[in-house]
Order: structure tokens, then sequence, then C-alpha cells
């Protein structure tokens, strides 16, 4: 038995029903994906921006060598929402993630909610990563006796004469394109870059360990232990790209049975990864030196191994590409399911007759992104990312256990452990984050949730599928049935 469409702002996607073809053929995407592929995608999106990038802006100047307790503090809360989403994503095959399962549990307006935030949260992470990846860019430039002008190395207030950061735009659009080319080769492009990104962190670890002095993790909380947790409200964002991988559920060949085990498996490898690379990042250089921009790059030039550090920066350059791909690709099947429910018009929905994918919002999201990474810096772009991320982590593990206990005979493919307990886990490791982000992170929060609450009555909920169905209801009724 599934869930019966509720009424006004509560109705539900009916999980019954959520496995049959929605919309037209020009509204449906092509199943090409095996576990492997997904899990390169979800290594792709966790794996990037943590090290590369956030690992040497939080011990820079948030949590010093304690930066590794932020991003475990951060796998905590992720793991226990990784379950719920794991559950989620073998019940419900369909794109959206989040958005779908809050659609198809706790009703529209929180739906709506959900995909809404995600909309701006995915972009947002696009252009973050596209400066981080700018920033090595910078230095490899740098190594190599090139000079570029400054007009194009940085957004406005980055340095002197900077007015915008031309690479990392010109990197938006250019995922854009190879999102457009179809799934399947995307796909392939994604999985060979993740194997070389997985390669050069191994190195990264394995030489940087021969370079540690434990020296530099004294003091380990020079920052306080509050600045460790405040690191992990800024690295979150960077440890949880199944959650954008989970949107290509739809493209999964079986999503039922991979998708599950690609989110855990995803998760499990970055960690371990993640953990022992800042340990060899804060060994290998005071935390106070480490460049927040290419903090590897700077930390193995500091040692004598310049030669090494420009090998990583190439590394760096097309491995964080993998993050950028995961986000983008989760942004636009957000909006092309919300857009196929009738949430926003139904125009964004069309893919693509040659690839069937969602031409329209990808390119639409490629330019907004390199607007952001273009004119922003890095620090005001990323407190656009990580509250709405944590709030769609509450509303997942608050949604699994309710679908749990209202409908325990539903089949799963993969049962989230410890229930309620992880998934309340989750909901409070997410909350306690959240309360550590900047009051301007809540401002931007807030006027974006205001604009959509205006989107979502004025138009939304008066033109989603269900609203449209109640409708035809309610007019047969009228003309034929019993009032």
């Amino acid at each position: 038995m599934g869930l019966r469409a509720g009424q006004g702002v509560l109705r539900r996607k009916p999980i019954e029903h959520i496995e049959e073809a929605e919309g037209s053929a020009s509204q449906q995407l092509t199943r090409a994906l095996g576990l492997w592929q997904l899990t390169a995608i979800g290594v792709g999106g966790i794996i990037g921006a943590g090290i590369f990038t956030l690992a040497g802006t939080v011990a820079n100047g948030k949590a010093g060598p304690a930066v590794v307790i932020s991003f475990l503090i951060a796998g905590v809360a992720s793991a226990a929402a990784a379950f719920s989403y794991a559950e989620f994503a073998g019940l419900i095959p369909k794109a959206g993630s989040a958005y779908t399962y809050g659609y198809a549990v706790l009703g529209e307006v929180a739906g709506w909610f959900i995909g809404w935030d995600l909309l701006l949260e995915y972009t947002a992470i696009v252009a973050v990563v596209a400066i981080g990846i700018s920033g090595y860019f910078g230095f490899l430039l740098g190594e190599l006796g090139l000079n570029l002008p400054s007009w194009m190395l940085g957004a406005p207030g980055t340095g002197p004469g900077h007015r915008v950061d031309l690479f990392a735009a010109v990197l938006c659009l250019l995922i854009a394109y190879l999102l457009t080319l179809g799934i399947k080769n995307a796909a392939r492009f994604e999985t060979i870059v993740v194997g070389l990104k997985v390669l050069v962190v191994i190195v990264v670890i394995a030489v940087g360990f021969f370079h540690i002095s434990t020296a530099n993790y004294t003091p380990f909380f020079p920052f306080g232990v509050t600045g460790a947790f405040t690191g992990a409200a800024t690295v979150f964002f960077a440890v949880f790209g199944y959650d954008a991988m989970s949107t290509a559920a739809e493209e999964s060949k079986d999503a039922q049975r991979h998708m599950p085990k690609a989110i855990m498996y995803s998760l499990a490898i970055s960690m371990v990864l993640y953990v022992l690379a800042c340990l060899v990042l804060t060994g290998m250089q005071n935390y106070k030196h480490i460049d927040p921009e290419s903090g590897f790059s700077s930390a193995f030039k500091s040692v004598g191994l310049s030669g090494l550090a420009d090998v990583i920066a190439v590394g760096a350059i097309i491995g964080i590409l993998t993050v950028m791909f995961t986000f983008m690709l989760g942004v636009t099947r957000v909006w092309f399911s919300m857009s196929r429910d009738g949430l926003l018009p139904k125009w964004f929905a069309k893919t693509s007759p040659k690839h069937h994918v969602p031409t329209r919002v990808t390119w639409i999201v490629g330019f907004a992104s390199a607007a952001i990474a273009g004119f922003l810096p890095i620090g005001e772009a990323a407190e656009l990312t990580n509250i709405g991320i944590l709030l769609a982590f509450v509303v997942v593990c608050i949604a699994v256990i309710v679908l749990r206990y209202k409908h325990p005979e539903l089949p799963r493919t993969f049962r989230t452990p410890g229930m309620p307990v992880v998934p309340a886990i989750g909901v409070c490791f997410s909350i306690w984050l959240i309360t550590f982000l900047a009051w301007q992170t809540w401002v931007r929060f807030v006027v974006w949730f205001l604009v959509g609450m205006v989107i979502y009555f004025s138009y939304s909920y008066r033109r989603s599928n269900l609203a449209r169905a109640e409708g035809q209801t309610a007019s047969g009724t009228d003309e034929g049935g019993m009032p």
C-alpha cells in the first residue's frame, strides 16, 4: 500500500505510482549508469573541494590541525543522513533526490521547499569549486612564469586590479556543455577523471607522509574546540556528494539495487582519504602558512618538492572538475523533476531529442554558476551553500522515520540501521552545525526562501500535476458525481 495524495500544500506524490513513467517522451531520461559509474559520480562529488580547496582554507583560518576533527564531525553527520538517503534511493528510484523524497512523504510544500533550496545550493557549490580550481590554476601559472592580466584573475575585491575570475566562469560553461552531450558520454568522462583524481590524492598522502613534522600539530586546537565545529559547518558540503549523485537515480540501470550501495561506497572511500590527507597537510606545514586557495601545492613547495606541487596543481584542476560535474548534474535533475511535476514551468523539463538530457536547464545553471564564480569571492560564494543542504538532510532523516513507521510494508532494498536513532543523529548533527553558520548566511537563506514561497503560492500551488488532478476530480464530481 502506498501513500495517497493529500489536499492543498500537504498533498503527496503517491509512492505506489512513482515508478511509472512521468511526463511525455520529451520528458524522459535514459537509464545508462551502472554501480561503479554511480560510485564514481559520488566520489567525484565528495573528493575535491574538501581536499584541494577547503582543507587549506579551514586549517588556515578556522581550525588549524583540528581540521581533521572538522571533517570527522561533518562525516558522522553525513553518514547518519547517508543511511536515510540510501533507504529512499532503493525505495524511490526517481530523479530529484531529497526533493522527491520530501514530496512523497511530507507533502508538496515540503518538497518545494527542499527543491527550491537545492537549486541555489548546488549552483553555488559549482561556483565555489570553480573558484577553487582557479586558485590552483593561478598557482600553476606562477610556477611556469606566466603573467596574465590582473583583471581576469579574480573577483572584485580579491586582489589588486581583479575584475572577474574568468577561468572559473569558463569552467562552469564547459561542464554545462559536457552534460549536454548525454549521461552515458558524460559519465564515461567522469569515471576516468575520478580515477586520476584518486590516484593524485594517494600520491599526495604517500609522499607527504615522509615529510610530516609532528611539531606542526601543536597546538592542535589553536582556535579552540569551537573552531573545529565551525570548520565542520564550513566543510560539510564537501562530504555529501552522494546527495547530488542520488538525483541521477532515474538514469541508473538498476537504481533500487545499485543506488544504496553507491551512496555508502562513495562516502566510505572519501572519508578515509579525507582524514589521511588532512593529517598530511597540517603535518607538512604550519597551519598559519598554509595557502587558503592552493593548500597542498604550497605545502609541498614548502618542503622543497616544487615539482610535485605542480603535479598536484594539475591534478587538482582536473580532479575538482568532477565535483562541478556531480553538483551541476544534481541541480539540473532537481530542476527537471520539479518542472516535470508542474511546480515550475514544464518548458524546463523538455529533454534533448538526441541525448535525452534536460539541455535547457543545464545551460541556465551553467551561466548562473559562471556569474557567481566570476564575480563573488570564494568565502561569500561558499556561504550560499551550507544551510540549505543541512536542512535538506534534516527533512530526509525525518521523512525516513515517518515512512518507516507509517508504511513498514513498502519494499525496501536497503533499510537504515538503528532506526530511529541513526536518522535522529543526522537530524541533531545537522541542526547543530547550522548554529555555527554566520548570520549573513541566514539572511541570504531567508531571502531565497521568501522568494520561493511567493513563487509557490502564486504559481506552483495551482499548477502542479497534483493540483490539476485534484481540479479534474472535483470537476468530474460536480458534473456527474455526488457532491
